[in-house]
């Protein structure tokens, strides 16, 4: 199959699950033609069946706002023509499936089929919007072919848009041959070089992300025992994140290292990933952090806990409840055997229930009953 991937390219869920789905669709013998304003971060190595083709935007002083949803449009319409794509699949509704409309629109007849993969955010924010809620509620019945990444959202998209579309459930997924609790060799010793236990936290640092709740579990942690702070990535709650390190006395043990690729190395160092998220649709870092044997410290909330299971891969508490989370921790740092059945246990239910040989053939099935239909 042709396939045209739109998705945000940026630091950001949707954009690694989209990257790592046309990655592997390649792998499996599809042709990829990726269609965005800049290059997807994880799509770092060349693959002769994997295309990139940039949206530019119009330079025009009578617009004060660039229109990306039209350049888009006509950007993916131009890309169908060209090489006869079979489906336009789109990660986030808006503006995305907005903009695969119009493409097909444009090009009539024999139009790609679209398959509008939900994400979260925008289902739970942009979709309550109210001045954008007809748009996407249009984009979702205009679309073929309707995924969600957890029946969380499923539900929750039923609930603020009552349709009664079918929404086919398809897990994030993660590749366990690459994200392994072995790591690079001396790494630890450099980002721990005394001992100390390791804590990370990994997101877009959005306010949604509370990643300054990350810094205040590891204050609690720190005052019990020695260990270091990893925050990778980046966003507008680092500059508070930094400040409440500096305020908390730790920032000596908070290493912020920022937007990094080799993300799955820097996983496998960790004792504990902390995921104090005040809504997760799914919750992609934390089965990554799992593949790599890291038990999780994370929110009851959206779809977390259709990933970490609760006393068995880690630990699930309400939001903003860092004196829990904190004691959830030490009790897994301070008991060394129970630490390391929580390390198998989160490794072993990464590898039987999200591989990605096991969810990828399950979108190859959805693209072929979609064209079928």
């Amino acid at each position: 199959m042709k396939i045209g991937m739109t998705c945000y390219p940026t630091y950001g869920g949707s954009g690694v699950v989209a990257t790592e789905l046309g990655k592997a669709l390649a792998q499996r013998g599809h042709e990829i033609h990726f269609i965005s304003y800049s290059l997807p971060f994880r799509l770092t190595h060349y693959h002769e069946r994997i295309f990139f083709h940039e949206v530019e935007m119009v330079d025009y002083p009578l617009l004060e706002h660039p229109p990306y949803a039209i350049a888009l449009a006509a950007k993916m319409s131009e890309i169908a023509a060209q090489v006869g794509l079979d489906f336009f699949h789109v990660h986030y509704a808006m503006p995305h499936a907005v903009s695969a409309f119009l493409a097909r629109a444009i090009l009539g007849q024999g139009a790609p089929k679209i398959i509008t993969t939900l994400h979260g955010t925008d289902i739970t924010l942009v979709g309550n919007d109210r001045s954008l809620f007809p748009m996407t509620r249009f984009a979702l019945e205009q679309s073929d072919g309707i995924t969600s990444v957890s029946h969380y959202l499923e539900a929750k998209t039923r609930e603020v848009f009552e349709t009664t579309r079918p929404i086919r459930v398809i897990p994030n997924f993660v590749d366990t041959k690459r994200f392994t609790p072995q790591g690079r060799p001396y790494l630890r010793e450099h980002l721990a070089p005394h001992g100390e236990r390791i804590l990370a936290h990994l997101s877009n640092f959005r306010l949604v992300k509370r990643t300054p709740d990350a810094v205040r579990v590891f204050a609690e942690v720190r005052a019990a025992l020695p260990a270091k702070l990893l925050l990778i990535g980046d966003g507008q709650d680092r500059p508070q994140a930094l400040h409440l390190a500096r305020c908390l006395g730790v920032e000596a043990d908070v290493i912020f290292l920022g937007k990094q690729d080799d993300v799955q190395s820097l996983l496998a160092t960790a004792d504990l990933f902390l995921l104090p998220s005040q809504e997760e649709a799914f919750g992609l870092a934390a089965l990554e952090a799992m593949s790599c044997g890291v038990p999780v410290i994370a929110t009851k909330v959206g779809g977390v806990p259709e990933v970490v299971e609760d006393g068995k891969t880690g630990f699930l508490l309400p939001p903003g409840d860092v004196e829990s989370m904190a004691r959830a921790a030490l009790a897994l740092l301070t008991d060394r055997q129970r630490h390391a059945e929580f390390r198998e246990a989160a490794r072993r239910r990464a590898v039987a229930h999200f591989d990605t040989n096991l969810i990828v053939p399950q979108y190859e099935a959805y693209y072929r009953e979609i064209a079928e239909n």
